[in-house]
């Protein structure tokens, strides 16, 4: 196995890493726990199920590891076909993963709710509206997250384009770079507060399904044998 497949093989496993940390908090431990404008009912949900609550995180912490860890498999990959391209796509995700801070406000009805000094200095309704405003601040985050997570598609794309001159690599190339307006469209709805939910679920569905086809063509296919001076020439 010759160093581009391994390299291949390993942004394979970290970006699935990543989908599968990542799914399972969004999809699964969010869903169950957290109730949209009710503070109440989502920190009675927490103490019932404090330990989906902890490994939720542990989940989001995981999530911005392996992202790390996919930013340097996919600079040993992509480095020889454009430099310049690859570091800007690294230092995105530096960025992305540098707001992981934001996690912690999800600790806060946690931490206010349930500590003895906190209830005998405020009433409960006060903690409870404490709470809130640090669960508001966790989903502008979040919010925030998605415009580094779609920016650093584009480059991403641009370089599954360049690699080879098949047409396989074209499709998805146009593909991930046409699906990383998702999260940028999410971002900008989210950040506006724009009622577009249809528009931008289809949008994210492109995304979703060009990432994974990129996730399983590394995992999967050996990469094709990519020589320099044909990029050079095109």
């Amino acid at each position: 196995m010759n160093n581009q497949t391994k390299n291949s093989r390993a942004v394979g496993f970290w970006y699935l890493l990543v989908a599968i940390f990542g799914l399972f908090t969004s999809g699964f431990v969010s869903p169950r726990l957290i109730v949209s404008g009710d503070i109440e009912a989502t920190f009675r949900n927490i103490l019932a199920s404090e330990g989906l609550f902890r490994l939720g995180i542990f989940c989001d912490i995981l999530t911005s590891i392996c992202f790390l860890f996919l930013a340097n498999s996919l600079y040993k990959l992509f480095k020889s076909i454009d430099i310049e391209t690859v570091r800007l796509m690294v230092i995105l995700i530096i960025a992305s993963t540098s707001l992981a801070f934001i996690k912690l406000f999800r600790f806060a009805p946690f931490i206010l709710l349930s500590n003895d000094l906190f209830l005998s200095v405020f009433e409960p309704i006060q903690l409870l509206a404490l709470s809130q405003i640090f669960f508001e601040l966790y989903d502008y985050g979040f919010i925030i997250s998605l415009a580094f997570f779609g920016l650093w598609m584009i480059p991403l794309g641009i370089l599954v384009f360049k690699f080879s001159s098949k047409i396989f690599n074209k499709i998805l190339g146009i593909g991930i770079v046409i699906g990383s307006g998702g999260y940028l469209f999410s971002f900008i709805s989210g950040l506006f507060a724009w009622n577009l939910e249809i528009i931008t679920s289809i949008w994210m569905y492109i995304a979703v399904i060009s990432e994974f086809i990129f996730i399983f063509w590394m995992l999967l296919r050996k990469p094709l044998s990519h020589n320099l001076l044909e990029v050079v020439t095109n």
